[in-house]
């Protein structure tokens, strides 16, 4: 609703409301797993095969993540008044929104079984398996409001200042029926709180900005800027975590205790913990050693709004009437940003001394923080992280100069943080190596920083000749895009090849034991002799497998290869296309193309972490000369166009030719 006030002031109100449902369920859902003697114990709306894993075959049965489904509603209420008076033009209002979510999220309540091969998959004799079982369904909701004033000033006809202030309150994410719970760290139990975290009043956003004519005739213009923006509490950080050392633990609305907990169940055993073979009169998963969930994903009370402050400053000068170039410093700064540690990791000091006392390794039995707690994992969200980006960024532009209108581009940046992301889809872009000290080897390059970037795009429209045949010569067109970057970051980390560092986290990271190389060809990218287990090798009571019973009593550690240390393969890829137009009457036009997608086939390869979202170096040798280092090369596996499992149109598949017609009249 626009209310024209007068012919200086003018007052805008908008309300919005969305709501986006999805669901996502096994095909087999409809199928009764008793039906075949294999009695889960599930209902209607799990139903449908456990994930089967038989040694290396293919899975039997849907992933762990189905059934699951959500429903996602949003409010948005915004009023802007502008006033323009002399030099100032004023815009000052008001927003408020509400975002609400039901979610169910049954990971692996299908449950999960595991045979280490085919002879123990035909007879019955599982290897592994287990099963979550209790109510998932969580309702949660967030009121947000600010309150913003913003004045744009003509000082000058050549100087142009933009002042603003924003005030934002976003409001503490709750759960309707009061099912989040804390890591109380005084008794070592969860509880229930009514609130998850302090709310923070103090989110106050200044910004300020000019644009300044040097010449007053347009040719030459500086600009530049700086300013403060809050981010909202996502809510899915209380609902939708999957951290890598977590079975099932998405967040505090999940815990093991209270009127909807969360259960884990087991296989079948027998006195003596051996476990049986299935039985189609007996449930397959224990309903009687069910236990509190194992794992659980707290908050920090304490936590804070995360910010950024950007700030630019930039030259734009007019070469001619058609030509622009712009260079410029841009830069970025995140500050109090969202990460995760497992609180109840042991230090280095104590994953030493128990490896000394008792003169064994056993990933089993590594201290905890808190021994008393019910969970193993306590993974616990802070606003705790920071970043910095500094790029030079230079462009440019001509339109339209004798048919040719092309762009060039060239950026130099360097990212840099503690984590990239408040999930970790790949192993420590959130979650630190170190839990108890998570500032050593985890500064490092974000996991989207790539040094340097150039394209060039241009669209060129041949002469015109004329004459005869003039239907065929005229109207021929080229237009490309070329694009070069430098490759993104990444690490190593163990997919739980050994408890190398004691910590009981699964990915440790390796020692970096000579210089990084290289190779030329993807199946030789990495030379993995550069690396070795975190440990002195050599434990005379080993039991001969490469993992860290091979380890010296009281050497395990941490990795010292750096997070993000490692650089992936750089990306190189031309497309070019050719086209006419032509006029078949004076109301009709055909217009004919052809496309060459990386049109010199270069081969483009995906990140390293691609596409298991891990880079794993595997185990190390077992025995003689080299034991505990590894060996090898780290080859790359996949293109940029099908690295995240599923083939899309994109960049760097092989060479691709396409040819089009239109017809408009």
């Amino acid at each position: 609703w626009v209310k024209v006030v007068n012919s200086a002031q003018v007052n805008e109100a908008r309300l919005g409301w969305n709501r986006f449902a999805e669901g996502f369920f096994p095909e087999d859902q409809s199928f009764n797993p008793a039906s075949i003697g294999l009695n889960t114990g599930v209902g209607v709306y799990e139903g449908g095969l456990p994930a089967i894993n038989v040694g290396r075959f293919s899975q039997i049965g849907a992933t762990n993540g189905v059934p699951r489904n959500r429903v996602d509603a949003n409010w948005h209420f915004i009023d802007n008044y502008s006033v323009k008076a002399g030099r100032h033009d004023v815009k000052f209002g008001y927003e408020f929104r509400r975002t609400t979510i039901m979610q169910v999220l049954e990971n692996t309540f299908r449950g999960k079984l595991s045979f280490d091969d085919l002879t123990g998959f035909l007879t019955g004799q599982p290897s592994d398996g287990g099963q979550r079982a209790g109510n998932t369904r969580r309702h949660t909701s967030e009121n947000s409001h600010a309150f913003y004033v913003q004045d744009s000033f003509r000082w000058t006809p050549r100087l142009t200042l933009n002042l603003g202030l924003r005030w934002d309150y976003f409001g503490v994410v709750n759960e309707k029926n009061n099912l989040f719970y804390r890591f109380d760290t005084g008794t070592g139990t969860e509880v229930p709180v009514g609130q998850l975290y302090d709310k923070d009043y103090n989110n106050f956003a200044p910004r300020i900005a000019f644009a300044y004519d040097v010449t007053g005739k347009g040719k030459t213009v500086v600009r530049g800027g700086w300013g403060m923006y809050y981010d909202a509490f996502a809510q899915d950080i209380f609902l939708g975590h999957f951290p890598w050392n977590c079975f099932f633990c998405p967040g505090p609305a999940y815990p093991g205790v209270g009127p909807a907990a969360i259960s884990s169940l087991s296989l079948r055993t027998d006195d003596f913990g051996n476990l049986l073979p299935l039985d189609p009169n007996q449930p397959v998963y224990d309903a009687a050693g069910a236990s509190a969930n194992a794992e659980f994903f707290g908050a920090d009370p304490k936590m804070r709004t995360p910010y950024v402050q950007n700030f630019n400053l930039n030259v734009q000068q007019s070469l001619g009437g058609r030509t622009v170039v712009q260079v410029g410093y841009v830069g970025t700064k995140g500050t109090k940003l969202f990460r995760f540690r497992d609180i109840n990791q042991p230090s280095q000091n104590q994953i030493t001394a128990a490896d000394l006392a008792c003169n064994c390794i056993n990933s089993y039995g590594v201290p905890r923080q808190f021994p008393d707690a019910l969970p193993f994992y306590i993974n616990q969200e802070e606003s705790a992280a920071s970043s910095i980006y500094h790029a030079l960024q230079t462009s440019l532009r001509t339109n339209n100069w004798r048919g040719l209108t092309s762009q060039v581009n060239f950026v130099w940046s360097h990212a840099t943080d503690d984590a990239s992301d408040s999930e970790d889809f790949t192993p420590n872009q959130a979650q630190p190596q170190n839990s108890a000290a998570p500032s050593r080897l985890d500064r490092g390059n974000s996991s989207f920083d790539i040094r340097r970037r150039f394209t060039w795009n241009f669209a060129y429209d041949l002469p015109k000749w004329g004459g005869s045949m003039a239907k065929l010569k005229d109207g021929w067109g080229i237009d490309g895009v070329l694009s070069l970057q430098d490759g993104q970051p990444f690490h190593l980390n163990y997919f739980f090849e050994g408890d190398y560092s004691g910590a009981g986290q699964g990915f440790d990271r390796p020692d970096v034991i000579a210089p990084i190389q290289y190779g030329s060809l993807p199946s030789r990218f990495l030379n993995l002799s550069s690396f070795a287990a975190p440990c002195t090798w050599g434990n005379e009571s080993n039991d001969g497998t490469p993992d860290e019973t091979n380890c010296i009593p009281g050497t395990r550690h941490f990795g010292n290869l750096g997070r993000n240390s490692l650089r992936g393969p750089a990306f190189k890829e031309f497309n070019f296309s050719i086209s006419k137009n032509t006029a078949i009457t004076e109301k009709v036009n055909l217009h004919i193309r052809a496309e060459f997608f990386n049109v010199l086939n270069h081969p483009n390869f995906s990140s390293p972490i691609l596409p298991a979202f891990i880079a794993d170096p595997g185990s190390p040798v077992a025995t003689g000369q080299h034991a505990g280092q590894h060996a090898g090369f780290y080859p790359l596996t996949a293109t940029g166009d099908v690295g995240i499992g599923n083939p899309f149109l994109g960049g760097g598949g092989p060479r691709g030719v396409q040819f089009a017609a239109k017809i408009t009249f």
